[in-house]
C-alpha cells in the first residue's frame, strides 16, 4: 500500500466482486478513488467514483438504502432532499400517509395510513441499511396520553419493526433540544421524548442515535414550511451567528444523518454543535 499520494492498491482477500457494494472500511489520510480490476481481484484507488465516501477520516466504498418517514413535514423533506443528491445513498424508501410529491429515481413511496399496523407493508422494509424517523408532532393543544400514542408509541412500534427485519441497521430519531433524559421532568413532551430515546436505545439495531437539533433553518426551496418561520426567518440571520449552539440548518440535519449512518459516532445523543461537525 503506498500512502501519501491519490494510488492506493491492496488486495480484497475475502471479498468477490460481486460483494464489493457492501461495507468495506478504508482509513487515508486524504481523498482517493476507486476503480475495481476484476481479473486479480485489486483495486487501484485512481479513478473518481459517487461510492468513495468521507466521514470523519474514515473512506467507505459503500451505497446505502435508507427507510425515511416524515417526508411531508419541514424535517423530513429537507432530510430526504439531502438523500437525494448523496453520492453514497443508492434508494431511498418513504412511508406517508399521504403523497410526498416528490419523484426521483432513487427514490419509492409507499402510501400508508396506519403507523400502529404496518403488516400489510413491513415485508417492504426488509434489505435497508438506515432508518431517519423525522415522523413527529407537536405537544401544543395535546393532552400527554396523546402525545405519548402518537410520540412513543408509534416511533416504538415502527422502531420494533424495523429492527427485526433488519437487525443491523442504524436508526435515526429526531428529538428535540430540550429533551429529558431522566424522564422525570415538569415538561410533559421533554419526559415523553426522553423516554422514546432512552427505550429505542435499547432495541437491537446496529447504532441508535437520538438528534437534538434547536431552530431549523428550512432547505432552499422547501415546501413543508412551518407557517410560524415565514414570520421569523428574518431575524435567523441575526440570530445564528449570537447563538450558534442552538441554531443549525436542515442541510446540516440531513447530511449528519446520513454520514453518522455511514461510519459511527461517540455520542448517541447529539446536540447541534455534533450535527454541524457531523456535517462537514
Amino acid at each position: 500500500m503506498q500512502t501519501g499520494s491519490t494510488l492506493v492498491t491492496f488486495e480484497l482477500l475475502s471479498f468477490p466482486a460481486s460483494t464489493l457494494t457492501q461495507k468495506v472500511c478504508f482509513i487515508f489520510s486524504k481523498p482517493i478513488h476507486l476503480s475495481i480490476n476484476q481479473e486479480d481481484s485489486g483495486v487501484e484507488l485512481t479513478e473518481p467514483d459517487s461510492s468513495i465516501y468521507k466521514c470523519n477520516g474514515k473512506f467507505k466504498q459503500y451505497l446505502m438504502k435508507i427507510i425515511l418517514t416524515g417526508a411531508t413535514g419541514m424535517v423530513g423533506e429537507g432530510v430526504l432532499r439531502e438523500c437525494l443528491i448523496h453520492p453514497s445513498v443508492e434508494a431511498v424508501l418513504i412511508i406517508n400517509r399521504k403523497p410526498s410529491g416528490f419523484t426521483d429515481p432513487k427514490l419509492t413511496e409507499i402510501i400508508h395510513k396506519d403507523f400502529f399496523d404496518l403488516s400489510a407493508v413491513e415485508s417492504r422494509f426488509i434489505g435497508y441499511d438506515a432508518c431517519l424517523f423525522c415522523l413527529g408532532v407537536s405537544s401544543v393543544g395535546i393532552k400527554e396520553h396523546e402525545y405519548t400514542r402518537l410520540t412513543y408509541d408509534l416511533t416504538m412500534n415502527f422502531a420494533r419493526t424495523v429492527s427485526r427485519l433488519n437487525p443491523q441497521m442504524v436508526f435515526c430519531y429526531i428529538s428535540g433540544a430540550g429533551t429529558d433524559s431522566t424522564e422525570k421532568g415538569r415538561i410533559m413532551w421533554a419526559r415523553v421524548k426522553g423516554k422514546t430515546e432512552n427505550d429505542l436505545m435499547k432495541l437491537p439495531f446496529r447504532d441508535v442515535y437520538a438528534f437534538r437539533p434547536g431552530v431549523l433553518i428550512p432547505s432552499e426551496g422547501a415546501v413543508n414550511v412551518l407557517p410560524a418561520y415565514k414570520f421569523v426567518k428574518w431575524l435567523v440571520p441575526a440570530i445564528k451567528p449570537l447563538f450558534p449552539a442552538f441554531v443549525g440548518s436542515l442541510n446540516e440535519l440531513g447530511k449528519a444523518m446520513i454520514n453518522v449512518s455511514l461510519s459511527e459516532y461517540p455520542q448517541r445523543v447529539l446536540n447541534v454543535r455534533d450535527i454541524r461537525k457531523l456535517s462537514e
